[in-house]
């Protein structure tokens, strides 16, 4: 990879301290092990805290309003830990969609530069310890280190929730562990996603003397109820994250209602505002290839703005492991489950396999928008077979679809767009269900398509089920093994989780 950046990263305003010539000795390792086992007794006192990603965030929740989370919590749990988030220049990520990997690229090109980076995220696929990565290598918090941190912070947060009568919560004590653990750690920056929103988030406590930089990714139709009911709520919910006189990134591309919005609250607050959708940010996808069997996409980026804040950023032949074009833009973000997500599935599923058959394993939360999830994923490349199935949420399955609801809504979906599918009950195990699909299978010299298979998998989620698409797969093309296949699964973040703690066993 070539990096060049002619401005030495101007935009972040001289907040960056330089970084140490030293190698710092690394704080992390790679999840899994018997790591897990030195956390007993922290885990089990983060599951006594109330836990809005388990229950569900109550209504408003995350607006800058009086039914908005307390901020005032979490900043007087912040004054007792010596506000440790005050110690370091950080750049505070919201967004709907890509924050998570718009923290990742962003992360990784600030390692690249030589800086000591932190980086708050969540939520986590196997371990909380992914949450928080310290350092120039960006792999999970090692055990060690979190055990001896909450050891060193228990005091204060114990007073604290004795003083605020109980209410502190999981999210807030993991993300001031998070900034206290950056503070001793010495890093020259952080970088730190929102949890929901912005406004009324608990790592919205940074203030604009240590941030270096807003960056507002997506703005979507999600955690519609917590965040007030709208998009235009949603954004100025986001927007919220935006402080006096620090530049704001925004990704997109968003409606231009949803962008004046961000743009009006820029203006009131004197930021400049650089935009990922700005005539002078290019980047193009030049080849597709594989390293050691994993799929990646070579892109070059260019950022060339002028204005009152010129940037100029050279990028080229960057290999990024998430493939498709929203993940470009979101790479061009950091250098600068909803309907938008399931079309960005959708391209990478045909950029994936365009030709062989493809199963679609789907769970989702309650809270998710179902029906235009479905709709948009059927108009691209069609799944040959899709099961539904549900998968715990933060250890809980209260915010869990049924997957009875979601095949209803995938059958519904579907027939809107004039697909023919078949019901093929549920499936127990690891066995295609025992009905009579051969006879389904598309005749040879024929260009119609066969029915799509509909089924519901055992809850909860298991490795089973996968085997069962790929008999499924087999028999629903005709028994071409030859043909290869892919089996997507999706939905959420705890879908995935549970795909990779599955395949661990």
């Amino acid at each position: 990879m070539v990096a060049r950046f002619p401005v030495s990263l101007r935009w972040f305003g001289g907040l960056l301290r330089a970084s140490s010539s030293r190698r710092r000795r690394g704080v992390s390792a790679m999840a899994g092990g018997g790591e897990e086992a030195q956390l007993g007794g922290f885990l089990e006192y983060m599951d006594m805290l109330r836990n809005y990603e388990r229950s569900g965030v109550p209504r408003g929740a995350g607006t800058d309003s009086d039914d908005g989370f307390d901020l005032g919590r979490m900043r007087r749990l912040l004054r007792r830990l010596g506000d440790p988030h005050t110690h370091y220049p950080s750049v505070h990520i919201a967004g709907t969609k890509g924050k998570g990997s718009t923290a990742a690229f962003l992360s990784n090109i600030m390692r690249e530069q030589g800086y000591n980076v932190g980086c708050y995220s969540s939520p986590h696929l196997l371990t909380i310890r992914e949450r928080i990565s310290v350092g120039q290598h960006g792999g999970p918090v090692s055990a060690a280190s979190l055990r001896d941190l909450s050891d060193l912070a228990k005091e204060a947060i114990d007073e604290s929730i004795e003083s605020e009568n109980g209410s502190l919560t999981h999210f807030e004590v993991f993300t001031a562990l998070s900034f206290l653990l950056f503070s001793r750690e010495n890093v020259d920056v952080a970088i730190v996603e929102a949890g929901l929103g912005g406004a009324r988030d608990a790592t919205n406590v940074i203030r604009n003397s240590e941030l270096a930089a807003a960056v507002i990714s997506t703005v979507g139709k999600e955690h519609l109820a917590a965040l007030g009911g709208s998009l235009q709520s949603i954004a100025v919910a986001k927007s919220g994250i935006i402080k006096e006189g620090r530049p704001v990134v925004i990704g997109g591309p968003f409606s231009k209602d949803i962008e004046q919005i961000i743009r009006d609250r820029a203006f009131l607050t004197q930021s400049p505002v650089i935009s990922a959708c700005d005539t002078g940010v290019r980047s193009i996808t030049r080849c597709i290839g594989r390293d050691y069997a994993k799929p990646y996409q070579s892109c070059d980026i260019v950022v060339k703005i002028s204005g009152n804040m010129p940037l100029s950023v050279e990028l080229h032949d960057v290999k990024l492991q998430l493939l498709g074009g929203h993940q470009r833009q979101n790479a061009v973000t950091a250098s600068s489950h909803t309907e938008a997500s399931a079309k960005a599935l959708s391209d990478v599923i045909k950029t994936v396999e365009p030709e062989g058959p493809v199963a679609v394993i789907v769970g989702m939360g309650s809270d998710k928008e179902h029906l235009a999830f479905a709709a948009q994923l059927l108009s691209g490349r069609r799944p040959d077979v899709v099961l539904l199935t549900e998968t715990g949420i933060a250890g809980g399955t209260a915010r869990s679809m049924p997957a009875s609801s979601l095949r209803d809504i995938w059958t519904g979906a579907a027939l809107g767009q004039g697909i023919e599918c078949v019901d093929i009950g549920a499936i127990a195990g690891n066995k295609a269900p025992n009905v009579n699909i051969d006879h389904l299978a598309p005749a040879a010299g024929t260009d119609k398509p066969a029915p799509m298979l509909i089924g519901c998998g055992a809850a909860p989620f298991s490795r089973d089920l996968m085997k069962a698409a790929s008999r499924l797969l087999r028999r629903a093309v005709g028994g071409g093994a030859a043909r290869g296949g892919l089996i997507c699964v999706t939905g959420s973040m705890h879908m995935v989780a549970s795909v990779l703690q599955q395949l661990e066993q």
